[in-house]
């Protein structure tokens, strides 16, 4: 019912949101609409305008052929005016004098006209380039009003029929919803009818419970001797109950204890691991130079950490097996918890133990010439951040003490004293992940610091990175840890409801409440057997016979099996001793081969050869007892008779050649045989060793090319992004430069049209007043 609700309320708030951005739109689309209209009455109005200042210029140029010709006529005047002063000139002066001074004025009147008349034409020429510029603006600003009012329409049409298609999505989930809460109405209406039979058989319990208690009650203070609860002397005698659902708890919450203990582990390794590879980086590289004896003894100790830790694996390991279903789980009968304390207290020995040199390692950082005044103040931060971690390691070691004790018979820690110190343990863990985040965040400034520095190497910044995300990884373990601590601190603080009342529980009495139970389930079982079903004594004594007859045939069939296995594994040795038999025969088979050819190749040969063959068997270096023999023998005996007596003692040479060398063909062809398997391993060992080192290194290699190619694909990604804004600022500056060009041609265009005017009106002018000058002179 929440679920649909809340889906309802988004939908709601969705439909809210889409409603106000269609008023909105259709606002906009309405003063689009206004400004339009708006637009075009005002270029309505400049149309007027236009045609009023058209009107002015045809009056004015009315006006001008009216002084046209009023000019030509006052020219008329003017030449008879001149011959009439021509033809009165011997009348006298004063006439004359009259007619220039008549000239004089007409010429004035004639200056101001022309003067008037061209400053008419530059101001029509000047209302006509405005006119003609408000015009191209208007109907650019008109073009663009009604390309927007056009997207503007497509948009609304757009948003009105998405708008549609999730009103009506809207409507079929209101509608379902309606069905859905008119079921759940009716099955909040059948779980009340459910809750008030409930509570009518509750009453009705609980009133027979109690009559029950009154009665127990009764019996108990009428028959009950003696109550042997109120001494503790009797009380420890009692056997404590066993809690299944305790203990299942309990190895539930040391499974994710163990977990989150190796996540920590882990990360501590990591972290002392990189500053072991730092410290022999920086400030000296140790490739180049020697580092200091503090460095050198630091390093020594870094290197020392997986003792402690994989120790400390190892005993949480043991401890959460040891927390099984079928024992009793408390402070008293933890046993491996001591072995855990010892490991944490070694932990922290080792952290207060490599503390002063590392506080001294990050003083010779601040000694370095490299080293500014931002790097010195971070490493005063992280000198105060480590003191602090560590002891927070000390003060967490003191509690996990404490907890112990109960385990060993050391101590005795009463329910409410335990509760406080879980409660310690919670805060102490909140205040190593407090450390730890201090810890990664002045690291991780420091580290941003040194990737400036110039003797900052790759493999320096490489380091600093697996030494920051060490620190992350150890800053959320650790507040996955003490987020966990808290949220088990209601189970860890509560009573299990083993120990006997008023007693504490004990070792002995844990094993003995396993073996109650052990004895009570064998019992139950024992209890619900079904006994066997009994048979008649007939059908028993015809199975009796047939149960002799099986078991003597089974007993002859075993011996049968037993004789076939014996006459198996015989006949295996025999046929193991033939084939050694038969490649002895081939080998003497080879060699009296060998033999028979080398008779037939003296038999063939001519007596200096037989000379050169006696020679040779007085040389015992070269050949054999036997072959000696034979050549001899072969040597003395040139006729054909005596060769068919000579092989009688070569047979008896060879078999005792033979027998000779049976032993040994045995003996060689084992030590060949172990010489090759020696040397098969020793080649598969040291195969093994080289393709370990191989693959570690392989191993290592991957993990730089990952990183240097996750670098690269950041660095691509950059550059990708300042290539497409570098792309895009290009192409709006040659946007710009193209209308700024395009702009300046047209008022070139525009300046040059009107030079050409100009320049035509003042030579039009120039030619009026020199045709005027003229006719004046010629006058």
């Amino acid at each position: 019912m929440t679920d649909l609700q809340s889906k309802y309320s988004k939908l709601a708030q969705e439909y809210s949101k889409l409603r106000a951005q269609n008023q909105v739109l259709k606002k906009a689309v309405v003063d689009e609409q206004s400004s339009c209209n708006s637009l075009k009455d005002e270029l309505k109005q400049k149309e007027q305008s236009l045609r009023r200042v058209e009107q002015e210029m045809d009056s004015l140029s009315f006006r001008n052929q009216q002084l046209m010709k009023r000019v030509e006529l006052l020219q008329e005047e003017l030449l008879l005016s001149e011959s009439k002063s021509k033809k009165s000139r011997s009348k006298g002066d004063s006439p004359s004098q009259v007619s220039l001074q008549a000239q004089s004025v007409f010429d004035e009147d004639l200056h101001k006209k022309i003067q008037e008349n061209e400053r008419l034409h530059i101001q029509w020429l000047e209302a006509q380039e405005q006119h003609q510029q408000q015009e191209a603006q208007l109907s650019s600003r008109l073009q663009q009003l009604q390309e927007e009012a056009q997207e503007h329409q497509a948009q609304l049409e757009e948003l009105s029929c998405r708008h549609a298609h999730t009103i009506h999505t809207l409507q079929e989930d209101k509608a379902t919803l309606e069905v859905k809460l008119q079921t759940l109405e009716r099955e909040a209406r059948d779980c009340r009818v459910r809750t008030e039979e409930c509570q009518q058989q509750l009453r009705k319990y609980q009133s027979e419970v109690s009559s029950q208690l009154k009665h127990s009650s009764s019996v108990i203070q009428e028959k009950v001797p003696f109550n042997d609860t109120q001494l503790s002397d009797y009380n420890s005698l009692n056997v404590p109950a066993h809690n299944r659902r305790h203990q299942l708890r309990a190895r539930e919450v040391a499974a994710q204890a163990l977990v989150f203990l190796q996540n920590l582990v882990s990360a501590l390794l990591n972290f002392h691991s990189y500053s072991e590879q730092r410290v022999q980086i920086y400030p000296r590289d140790s490739s180049i130079e020697t580092i200091s004896a503090v460095n050198q003894k630091f390093s020594q100790y870094l290197h020392e950490n997986a003792s402690y830790l994989r120790q400390l694996e190892e005993d949480l390991l043991q401890l959460h097996q040891s927390i099984t279903e079928d024992a009793i789980t408390a402070l008293e009968t933890l046993e491996k918890l001591q072995d855990f304390s010892s490991s944490f207290s070694a932990y922290s020995s080792f952290l207060q133990k490599i503390l002063p040199y590392q506080l001294k390692s990050l003083e010779e950082e601040c000694e370095s010439p490299l080293c500014t005044s931002a790097l010195i103040s971070k490493n005063r931060q992280l000198q105060t951040d480590m003191q602090k971690l560590t002891a927070a390691f000390h003060k967490l070691r003191a509690y996990v003490a404490l907890l112990a004790l109960p385990s060993v018979g050391s101590g005795v820690v009463c329910q409410s004293s335990a509760n406080s110190v879980f409660t310690q343990i919670s805060v102490c863990l909140h205040g190593l992940h407090d450390c730890s985040s201090e810890l990664w965040k002045h690291y991780s400034q420091k580290a941003s610091l040194e990737q400036d520095l110039p003797a900052a190497t790759q493999k320096f910044c490489t380091t600093n990175e697996c030494l920051l995300s060490s620190l992350a990884s150890l800053t959320s373990s650790s507040g996955k840890m003490a987020t966990f601590f808290s949220n088990s601190l209601d189970f860890l603080t509560s009573c299990a409801g083993y120990s006997p009342s008023g007693a504490l529980l004990k070792p002995l009495q844990a094993d003995s409440v396993m073996q109650s139970k052990r004895r009570a389930a064998a019992y139950i079982s024992s209890v619900r057997q079904a006994r066997a079903e009994s048979v008649p004594y007939g059908e028993a004594l015809a199975n009796r016979h047939i149960l002799t007859s099986s078991t003597e045939s089974r007993e002859g069939l075993m011996q049968q099996v037993l004789q076939s296995q014996q006459k198996i594994s015989r006949l295996e040795q025999e046929k193991e001793h033939w084939l050694l038999e038969a490649q002895l025969a081939q080998v003497r088979l080879q060699k009296e081969s060998a033999r028979i050819a080398q008779l037939e190749a003296q038999v063939c040969v001519s007596a200096p050869q037989s000379q050169l063959c006696a020679s040779a068997a007085e040389s015992p270096v070269c050949v054999s007892a036997a072959e000696s023999q034979v050549c001899v023998s072969a040597a003395e005996t040139p006729s054909e008779p005596a060769l068919a007596d000579a092989p009688e003692p070569l047979q008896d040479t060879s078999v005792s050649a033979d027998q000779d060398s049976r032993e040994q063909l045995i003996k060689t062809h084992y030590m060949s045989r172990v010489s090759e398997l020696t040397t098969q391993l020793q080649i598969c060992d040291s195969k093994a060793v080289h393709f370990h080192a191989e693959c570690r290194a392989v191993a290592k290699r991957l993990a730089m090319a990952e990183r240097s190619r996750d670098t690269l694909g950041e660095e691509l990604k950059l550059a990708n992004q300042n290539i497409t804004r570098l792309q895009d600022e290009l192409s709006t500056t040659k946007r710009s430069y193209e209308d700024q060009l395009s702009m300046m041609s047209d008022h070139l265009c525009s300046m040059n049209e009107t030079l050409s005017q100009q320049r035509e009106t003042i030579d039009t002018l120039k030619l009026s007043a020199k045709g005027n000058a003229k006719k004046n002179k010629s006058r």
